[in-house]
């Protein structure tokens, strides 16, 4: 086994459903930078990879009536204030490659890059809504989005090439301040953008930004194993990732890159508490109020199967499971959702508790900081994993002890680095 890679994601998922009612939950503070730096600063002491900010462009206003939602600060605005309160800790932002314009992320992310001295990276990701801010009637098909993501990023990526920094010369005694033959333009003429180029800011000289990728259907799978450093997944159970890992490994050998240079992350969603006990009330009290009608609603349109009457005794068998919708919101958790369902035939209750549709289909652990450690060891053992990303649960306490105890027992078991030996990004996941 090597050394895993862990993120911690700066969306306060510990104050999500009723958590945030806790006297101690800080929200408050939730739109100020320090509230994000704090969390920074505690993943840097535990020698975290990095942390971590997703990102949305829209809002339904009728979540807030019961809690933040996906309101929050712009990512990339947010880390390049942290990155004045962090030394080594990596900076993951998100950034959508079917809204803005590939010149201004270029320019948005080596802009960070240069701030941080190279903690850099970024989530690409195709969005799943927001389509109405940006002047589109719909959001553009899954293979579409992903076609003008790998052009997008290709132009990206050939900015950045555009404007090395060995071209900065500052020769004061010759008056030489460049060397503008190394500066190009790119002349890109695609499907999808024209962009002429160079960029106007050099490149940062160390390691290179390092891409992530967060979308495991099958075009999001072949997009990740051509472009991406790690993969930030839901896989709610070890065999889900262990499958998918397996997945990525064989698409990048196939493109002609090393399997281990794809590096499988998934989301853990952590409950943790002194005792078993009091993490089950943890998870219990925070979703003491989830909405039934909401959840029956949301499975039926991820995998077609209406819920509103099922009998309470009666077991949802795979026999019931409808044709997928032709346009359900996301295909990758229709098919996780389905997937349990085949695997377990659980009763109506239990499937309203379960993370593929309470949640984001993410691994979930409810327990003490010591259960948690051994099963990420497990699922590190029969190398479903490379890391994970932490996304605590419940209460602050619950993210502090992720932190504070899980990390260090991590350590104890040499699955964890005890310091840093990089100071990129992109050296800690080689690490």
């Amino acid at each position: 086994m090597g050394k895993l890679h862990i993120g911690m994601s700066l969306a306060p998922t510990w104050l999500s459903s009723e958590a945030w009612r806790r006297p101690d939950s800080g929200i408050e503070n939730y739109h100020e930078p320090g509230f994000a730096a704090d969390i920074a600063r505690r993943a840097e002491a535990a020698k975290l990879d990095f942390v971590f900010l997703p990102d949305t462009l829209y809002l339904d206003p009728q979540v807030l009536e019961t809690g933040p939602g996906f309101s929050s600060m712009d990512p990339t605005m947010t880390l390049a204030a942290i990155a004045h309160e962090t030394q080594r800790i990596g900076l993951l932002t998100t950034v959508s490659t079917t809204f803005l314009p590939p010149y201004v992320v270029a320019r948005q992310l080596q802009t960070l890059n240069r701030i941080s001295r190279g903690r850099v990276g970024w989530n690409v990701v195709t969005a799943l809504g927001g389509h109405e801010n940006f002047g589109l009637d719909a959001m553009p098909p899954a293979e579409e989005r992903y076609a003008q993501a790998a052009e997008f990023v290709a132009v990206v990526r050939a900015l950045w090439d555009s404007y090395p920094d060995a071209a900065i010369l500052n020769d004061r005694d010759t008056g030489r301040y460049a060397n503008a033959s190394l500066v190009q333009p790119i002349d890109h003429n695609g499907k999808k953008f024209r962009v002429q180029g160079p960029l106007n800011l050099p490149a940062w000289a160390g390691d290179r930004i390092p891409l992530v990728q967060a979308g495991a259907s099958e075009a999001g799978q072949n997009f990740a194993a051509a472009i991406a450093d790690a993969v930030f997944a839901s896989t709610p159970d070890r065999d889900a990732a262990a499958a998918l890992r397996t997945s990525l490994c064989t698409r990048a050998e196939r493109q002609g890159r090393p399997a281990h240079n794809i590096r499988l992350l998934p989301g853990l969603s952590l409950y943790l508490a002194d005792n078993k006990s009091e993490a089950r009330d943890l998870f219990q009290a925070t979703h003491v109020r989830a909405d039934r009608s909401r959840a029956i609603a949301r499975i039926q349109a991820m995998i077609g199967l209406d819920l509103t009457n099922w009998p309470q005794d009666c077991p949802i068998a795979a026999t019931y499971l409808p044709p997928l919708p032709a346009r359900c919101p996301s295909r990758t958790h229709a098919e996780l959702l389905q997937r349990l369902i085949r695997r377990e035939t659980p009763s109506l209750q239990d499937l309203l508790t379960r993370p593929e549709v309470m949640g984001s289909g993410h691994w979930q652990i409810v327990g003490t900081a010591q259960d948690a450690a051994e099963e990420v060891a497990q699922w590190s053992q029969a190398s479903a994993i490379d890391g994970f990303i932490c996304v605590p649960g419940g209460s602050v306490r619950s993210m502090h002890l992720t932190l504070d105890q899980l990390i260090p027992a991590l350590v104890e078991r040499k699955l964890f680095r005890s310091d840093y030996s990089a100071t990129s990004f992109l050296g800690h996941l080689s690490d």
